[in-house]
């Protein structure tokens, strides 16, 4: 019998290991939850049919009063050290650099004398709104491209800062085609948004942040941006003076 039992048993043994190792893990893990609580609900009913539940009762009793007493010993060192955990925690919590899922959504804003210009930091989509002139209230993405280019030489004579950003956003919609044979002949404008005055909280509008973001946040913005907008990736010199410059001012004060 005991020969015939123990063969009994490696043959049971040797099939659950065979169903082990083919069954996919999730479906494993849940037929052995189903097993735990099946065995805790007979080993239940087993002890209340024998009249010995209060062993349970007692073991349960035992753990608590363990843990309990575990617990009353430690509260004093906890106390004790309770506002230095916290005050690492805020630091920790606030000087934490945002998540990825944290940037996205995030614009840059460069305000002129006739245009609010917007940068989407996801797609690197630019426009803008005209604040005043002809066509006060539009937005450039409305805007056909003659009427652009009206635009255009109406922020040119009046602003340069204004011109540069409308240039921008031209050549990053038409590349060169939108320049006349009059303006073929000239030279691009280089501005290099140096001698405009900037505010803090323009800074902030432009690299797209909160005001007292923390410099992991100001360097980290700086970087996506001037990525987007370098010349040398097709980019534009006023645009990327304009987010060099914010930068400076933020980290410098």
């Amino acid at each position: 019998m005991r020969i015939f039992s123990l063969l009994a048993l490696l043959i049971i043994l040797y099939f659950a290991l065979r169903w082990f190792v083919k069954t996919p893990p999730e479906r494993v893990a849940r037929l052995l939850r189903q097993i735990g609580i099946a065995a805790v609900v007979i080993l239940f009913i087993f002890l209340a049919a024998t009249g010995r539940l209060h062993w349970l009762f007692a073991l349960l009793a035992s753990v608590v009063g363990i843990l309990l007493a575990i617990a009353r010993s430690l509260m004093p060192l906890l106390l004790r050290f309770a506002p230095t955990l916290y005050q690492f925690y805020q630091r920790h919590r606030f000087t934490q650099p945002p998540p990825e899922a944290s940037v996205s959504g995030q614009t840059s804003t460069v305000q002129s004398h006739f245009l609010r210009m917007t940068l989407d930091h996801d797609s690197g989509e630019m426009d803008g709104e005209v604040l005043t002139g002809q066509f006060v209230g539009c937005r450039l993405s409305e805007l056909e491209q003659e009427q652009l280019s009206q635009l255009f030489e109406e922020c040119h004579r009046c602003d340069d800062d204004s011109a540069a950003l409308l240039e921008a956003y031209l050549d990053r919609k038409y590349g060169d085609d939108w320049r006349g044979a009059e303006q073929a002949s000239q030279q691009r404008s280089d501005h290099t948004a140096q001698d405009s005055h900037l505010t803090h909280k323009q800074a902030y509008e432009i690299l797209g942040l909160e005001a007292g973001a923390t410099h992991e946040q100001i360097v980290d913005a700086h970087r996506r941006l001037i990525q987007k907008l370098h010349p040398d990736r097709g980019g534009s010199t006023y645009l990327a003076a304009k987010i060099n410059q914010a930068k400076d001012l933020l980290l410098e004060g």
